[in-house]
């Protein structure tokens, strides 16, 4: 039990991921009269990317864009899709399994001249 914090230690810690995902690790801190384990969960997330389509079909054709999603992460994903804009079209959950690569197929079918 630490009185104040000039009785606090700081432990720096360098973490150097090389993937997008969750790290679990644990600290073991030993004295002679004192055992600790501190438990960590880094959750690491890539840098935001944008990134543009452009489709190009006569009006009433549809054109289908297959997006490739990576996991490689720790953990299976399910993501959400949302849609926004006429005559775009994709199903609006798609499952990418750990390790897994999935293409997600991102329809435009105009009604009209656009």
């Amino acid at each position: 039990f630490f009185s104040d914090e000039s009785d606090a230690v700081e432990l720096p810690i360098k973490f150097i991921p090389q993937y997008a995902g969750c790290y679990h690790c644990q600290i073991l801190l030993k004295s002679s009269c004192d055992v600790r384990v501190y438990e960590i969960e880094c959750v690491v997330n890539t840098n935001h990317a944008e990134a543009e389509l452009e489709f190009v079909t006569p009006a009433y054709q549809a054109v289908i864009q297959d997006i490739p999603i990576s996991n490689v992460s720790s953990q299976d994903w399910e993501l959400q899709a949302i849609l926004e804009g006429e005559g775009f079209y994709g199903p609006p959950v798609i499952k990418v399994g750990l390790g897994e690569a999935a293409l997600y197929p991102l329809m435009f079918k105009p009604i009209a001249e656009c």
